[in-house]
């Protein structure tokens, strides 16, 4: 009975909140004003009506990892899913509040340790990204949620504090930024909800667009930031969610005109769609997941990067939360083998690099990246050694894990030897012999020393370089990719020599790459006959917009990233603030135009989420800089010996017979 009247409670908003799941209510929420509490309480009511929304196949399905009772277990999920069995969730079929009981059809329990577990998670000893701390155990002999002497004790807390009280020990008034707040809204305001719970944020929720396109939708790449920006805060409910719904649709068929891309391709987005069920009941509705793989993108390019992504987020939720049992599950397993063996597959190509087409990736669309684009590379490289610190030791991986580590020698080798570019390099370059026949040769890839245009020669300051963005036999493309050089800084791609050299770079180049708004996609921008040629005239890529050499304030967490790897925080920190005196001001484009970035893009959506996730990331990673630890990697020493002994043995090796003493094969 203590624990229906405490259900009650919550349905009501008259009863605290203790659970991690309540957006509302986070042990870490100390930069909340009561107001906006007291706002999303009044919104609990609504949100927890819907969880008894939830058509019981839901519950039997993928919905098992929400709520788990003792003796419930992690279930393998089929290889081939059903849209239509397993994507439900009830539409307004609400039972009335007062019939719930504790029995029911298992959204609400109370488990063998008279314990109440909402949230998906055992109750107990839990540590999230800023320290460890005890949840509660609420017991009925503890009066369902809380003795009256902890309601006052959070009432003293929020008259003296002005905040939320949270469990932990009663902190000093905390200052409030109102950017900060007022991206915090936004972010929560842009969350999507199905049958009931978070599943992800919406592209951008501008009101004053009137071309929505697929900017509602939940894309994998832009929920990165966001699910960053939660798992700092500790909510963890809404990336384990966003996790396991997109695993579920990585093996639904997908074709586009009879042809079906490899398995393990991961969607570009997906959205929550609300149908009518058949049947004599005119108003029945359902919600289902409506994912695009790109057969409904606009140039229906494959989106390369999700996958890879998605990778990169389930090992930063396992680090941040301590919740290694996601990563730990059959299907989480399977999911993770299938994007690497799509990704590791052979084919023709005789370079360690992952060869994409145009627009397979951030830059979606048309600007001349296809081949070996270095972002794919680096998240690529990134993924690999993500997913190798994964996957469970077992007979069935043993050729899957010897193929990723002879996959990360090669390709480390491969982007530090012939991507790296500073003004020795360039010198080099220009002095290259052509039309080399030899195993020997020094001009590997037969680059015209023509192609090294004056921009590039006058643009190379004394110190620093940077990783060139493509590499193809003949073409090399000596512009600047801010995402593909700073995640090689993250992820350990690039030496460590080399990452301080790319950070020299950035500030010998500030008023070229950070100038009124960072951060440029890339530099310089396509222009003239070039752009016509390249873009086909791209109206949205015209130069120094959007993907064109524009300005991208999304970009700021990776570089608050990179800096804080390589103890040099005070770059990020010094973007930030340059970020601040006007981003709030000018509604959260999605991007900036010009030069200099002095412009809101043409066609930027305001209030984009990931340039508000964006900056909430960087501010909490130059808070805390330990936090980062989830995002980066560093150099392996087997992979550094490895890499050593393919130089000592002359990495241009003529063919011959495999030495049976070498420790490593490429």
């Amino acid at each position: 009975m203590a624990t229906k009247e405490a259900i009650l409670q919550v349905l009501s908003g008259a009863g605290p909140c203790f659970f991690s799941s309540d957006p509302c209510f986070r042990s870490s929420d100390l930069t909340f004003s009561s107001k906006l509490h007291i706002k999303r309480v009044k919104k609990r009511a609504s949100w927890c009506m819907k969880m008894f929304k939830c058509s019981n196949v839901l519950q039997n399905g993928i919905g098992n990892h929400w709520f788990k009772g003792l003796g419930d277990r992690d279930r393998s999920v089929n290889a081939t899913i059903n849209r239509l069995q397993l994507l439900r969730c009830k539409g307004p079929q609400a039972e009335r509040v007062s019939g719930v009981t504790e029995g029911g059809n298992g959204t609400w329990f109370v488990d063998g340790a008279n314990t109440l577990n909402l949230n998906g998670v055992a109750s107990g000893e839990r540590t999230d990204c800023f320290g460890a701390w005890d949840a509660q155990q609420l017991t009925p002999e503890k009066e369902g949620f809380a003795s009256k002497g902890a309601l006052n004790q959070e009432k003293e807390s929020l008259a003296t504090n002005g905040v939320v009280g949270t469990g932990r020990d009663a902190s000093p008034k905390v200052s409030v930024d109102p950017i900060e707040e007022e991206a915090w809204e936004l972010l929560r305001n842009s969350m999507v909800y199905y049958c009931g719970s978070p599943i992800g944020t919406i592209a951008a929720n501008d009101p004053t667009s009137s071309s929505v396109l697929n900017y509602d939708q939940v894309f994998i790449r832009d929920f990165i930031p966001s699910g960053i920006a939660f798992l700092l805060k500790g909510e963890y409910d809404i990336v384990r969610n966003f996790l396991l719904h997109t695993l579920q649709l990585q093996s639904w068929e997908k074709t586009m005109d009879c042809h079906s891309p490899g398995q393990g391709l991961m969607p570009a987005s997906f959205k929550v769609r609300t149908v009518r069920l058949d049947g004599d009941d005119d108003f029945a509705t359902e919600e289902v997941l409506d994912p695009d793989f790109g057969e409904a993108a606009i140039g229906r390019v494959a989106p390369v990067d999700s996958g890879l992504w998605w990778i990169i987020l389930l090992r930063a939720y396992g680090k941040c939360s301590g919740d290694l049992s996601l990563q730990e599950r059959i299907d989480v397993q399977t999911g993770i083998k299938m994007i690497l063996r799509l990704c590791l597959a052979d084919g023709f190509d005789m370079f360690p690099t992952l060869l994409v087409t145009d627009g397979s990736c951030m830059i979606d669309r048309r600007m001349g990246i296809h081949g070996h684009p270095l972002e794919i590379q680096a998240l690529f490289y990134s993924a690999l050694l993500c997913a190798r610190e994964m996957l469970a030791p077992e007979d069935g991986s043993a050729d899957l894990i010897r193929a990723l580590n002879n996959r990360l020698v090669a390709l480390s080798f491969h982007i530090r030897e012939y991507y790296w570019i500073d003004l020795r390099k360039l010198n080099e370059i220009y002095r290259y012999k052509t039309e080399e026949y030899s195993y020997d040769a020094v001009n590997k890839f037969n680059i015209y020393p023509d192609q090294v245009s004056p921009w590039v020669v006058e643009w190379m300051p004394n110190h620093g370089g940077y990783l060139i963005g493509n590499l193809q036999p003949a073409p090399m493309d000596f512009r600047f990719f801010s995402l593909g050089n700073i995640w090689s800084i993250v992820s350990g791609l690039a030496t460590r020599d080399q990452s301080n050299a790319i950070l020299d770079f950035v500030e010998a180049k500030w008023s070229d790459l950070i100038a009124d708004m960072p951060l440029k996609i890339c530099y310089p921008a396509l222009e003239g006959q070039e752009w016509q040629i390249i873009t086909g005239s791209d109206p949205k890529n015209t130069p120094w917009s959007y993907h064109n050499a524009g300005s991208w304030p999304t970009l700021l967490w990776q570089l608050t990233a990179a800096c804080i790897k390589m103890n040099r925080p005070e770059i990020a920190a010094r973007a930030v603030e340059i970020a601040e005196k006007r981003i709030s001001r000018d509604k959260w484009p999605e991007y900036y135009d010009t030069k200099k970035a002095r412009f809101i893009g043409k066609q930027a959506h305001l209030f984009q989420t990931w340039s508000i996730a964006g900056y909430l990331v960087a501010k909490l990673l130059l808070a805390d800089p330990s936090a980062a630890q989830m995002l980066v990697t560093d150099e392996d020493p087997e992979l550094v010996s490895a890499f050593s002994c393919m130089i000592s043995t002359n990495p241009r090796r003529k063919r011959g017979q495999k030495n049976s003493k070498k420790t490593f094969m490429v």
